[in-house]
């Protein structure tokens, strides 16, 4: 299963629809095919889904719902997939911390699965070989030449092989996608207490879509409070329900002590050091996990509206 040729298939398609979608398609000096789908592009709801999608290398539907009304009187992001692990972990997760010279974005996207070197890979499969590459950056700037040629040859492709969509936290597309990792989060939250990723076999999830936020840093405690204090996931999984009652309390954001304020407040606490805040609260507000071996629901966690209200504005 090839997640970057999946995911370049997409892209061809997007391009193709690229005034319809408001975005705009440049190439690098590099070579490399560059989307701009929230910086100077004006981008939109459909480009972010596009974005997303593209970001689960099409192993994943996206779409906007209604979101709960006790939690917010507008839309939400809906996330479903049947490849969660290859879906979620080794292509949309945000592992590629992408820095050179005063460039820096959050990368992810199968590009990941063709660099290969985060440890994440030594616990679930989805390393490949392929001579072509696409990722998303979550940033505010236009990738330069020289981090293009630099992904180019981390991922193993010619530079005219690499294709980057980027957009700012503070754009439609770029909330949006960040929204549509309720899923991923919790398989990450799982992965990291030591839980088996082959047992789950499917994956769905809804977090409420912030209003655009008028900063990037407002941008991102809006979009970390959609799934802190808003998302909601259920995982299909296998095993016995034992195991299950047993690391579910772990699951969720509220297993976190910094849970139950802005996350704008604890970012600020924390020096704006993504790194310094407890990973525990990295997950969505409630953890359904569905066991295909017994047919018993174990559900964990709490929505919060009220930060959710505060979070988002009237």
């Amino acid at each position: 299963m090839q997640l970057n040729q999946r995911a370049a298939e997409l892209c061809d398609g997007l391009v193709a629809e690229a005034e319809r979608l408001r975005v705009t398609i440049t190439t690098c000096e590099s070579g490399a095919r560059l989307i701009d789908c929230g910086i100077t592009a004006a981008g939109g709801l459909e480009a972010g889904l596009a974005m997303a999608r593209i970001c689960l290398a099409g192993l994943g539907q996206v779409q906007l719902v209604p979101a709960e009304t006790e939690l917010w009187q507008g839309p939400a992001v809906q996330v479903t997939t049947d490849h969660p692990t290859a879906a979620c972990m080794a292509s949309q997760y945000a592992g590629w911390q992408v820095s050179e010279g005063k460039f820096f974005a959050m990368g992810s996207g199968p590009m990941r699965a063709a660099a290969g070197r985060e440890e994440l890979f030594e616990k679930i499969p989805g390393r490949e070989q392929t001579d072509v590459a696409v990722g998303v950056l979550e940033t505010a700037k236009i990738p330069p030449a020289d981090v293009c040629r630099d992904i180019a040859k981390r991922c193993g492709v010619e530079p005219d092989r690499l294709t980057l969509l980027f957009a700012r936290t503070a754009s439609q597309a770029g909330t949006l996608q960040v929204v549509a990792r309720s899923v991923e989060t919790t398989l990450h939250k799982l992965l990291e207490l030591g839980f088996d990723l082959s047992r789950v076999e499917s994956g769905f999830g809804t977090a409420p879509l912030p209003p655009v936020a008028g900063d990037d840093l407002t941008g991102i405690g809006r979009t970390n409070d959609a799934v802190l204090y808003g998302g909601q996931v259920t995982l299909w999984v296998r095993g016995d329900d034992e195991e299950l009652e047993d690391i579910g309390p772990q699951v969720p954001s509220c297993a976190s002590a910094d849970h139950g304020r802005p996350f704008a407040e604890i970012f600020e606490q924390y020096d704006r050091d993504f790194y310094k805040i407890d990973p525990h609260l990295f997950s969505p507000a409630v953890v359904t996990l569905a066991n295909l071996d017994t047919g018993r629901l174990h559900r964990f966690g709490h929505t919060l509206p009220r930060v959710i209200h505060q979070s988002f504005g009237p």
